[in-house]
């Protein structure tokens, strides 16, 4: 018996594991000889005893950027802080200026974003940086040295449910953590790293191969911040050495 085709959304590996349970099923009900089970009640039982963790992905989403072509003087940090409004983030950010007389910049580049219920700003800049009328959540730092002609930040947005996971890729560049909630892993060429709640990770040097995957038993929520270079692509698949 064939299923019938569904326009579902499912991973690759979910579809074989899937397909092989119906199988599973539709022998021992001839082996029973208990009546066929119907395409419907097949994909029910099966749901039934995939795990979870197989149905769902680890998902990743891009919420604020920008593209500039000189960093403040480093070491650099990624400060996170907290705002009551959006509009009161960015007045409180100020103006992000290059000048191109002078070589330098008017301020650090900074990024603001709405998630999990809160106003974030994510400010770039040394060490010890503190934002007028923010209250000061995370400091990551001193950032892995990215060197090019034009450098892309960037803020994503890291969730799934437990035992999701990203494929193994790099960036040409740095990639810090902060985690709101849940239990954070990353897995590199030097090992496994676990982060909880409230904590951060610091970025690896461009082009580190990594996994990352919920490490808790419950969901994940994940602030991601980047440095990269803007004149490569921003995520490429690799392998683990």
């Amino acid at each position: 018996m064939e299923l019938p085709q569904h326009n579902l959304a499912l991973p690759s590996s979910v579809g074989r594991r899937l397909s092989g349970v119906c199988n599973r099923l539709h022998q021992l009900c001839r082996w029973r000889r208990m009546p066929l089970l119907g395409a419907a009640a097949l994909v029910s039982l099966a749901f039934a005893v995939v795990p979870a963790s197989a149905q769902s992905n680890y998902v990743v989403k891009p919420v604020a950027e920008l593209k500039t072509k000189q960093l403040p003087a480093g070491p650099l940090y990624w400060r996170i802080e907290n705002f009551s409004s959006v509009e009161q983030a960015k007045a409180a950010a100020g103006a992000y200026v290059w000048n191109p007389n002078t070589v330098s910049y008017d301020g650090s580049p900074t990024l603001t974003a709405e998630l999990a219920g809160k106003v974030w700003l994510f400010t770039l800049g040394p060490k010890g940086g503190r934002t007028a009328g923010g209250t000061p959540v995370a400091e990551i730092g001193p950032l892995p040295t990215v060197s090019a002609s034009e450098y892309l930040l960037r803020i994503n947005h890291g969730s799934g449910a437990p035992g999701t996971k990203t494929a193994v890729h790099s960036h040409p560049g740095s990639e810090a953590f902060y985690v709101v909630a849940g239990r954070l892993g990353q897995k590199t060429p030097n090992g496994v790293k676990y982060v909880d709640a409230g904590d951060t990770l610091n970025g690896n040097a461009a082009d580190v191969p990594m996994e990352v995957f919920n490490a808790g038993t419950s969901d994940l929520t994940a602030l991601i911040m980047f440095v990269v270079d803007a004149s490569r692509p921003f995520s490429v698949p690799t392998k683990m050495p």
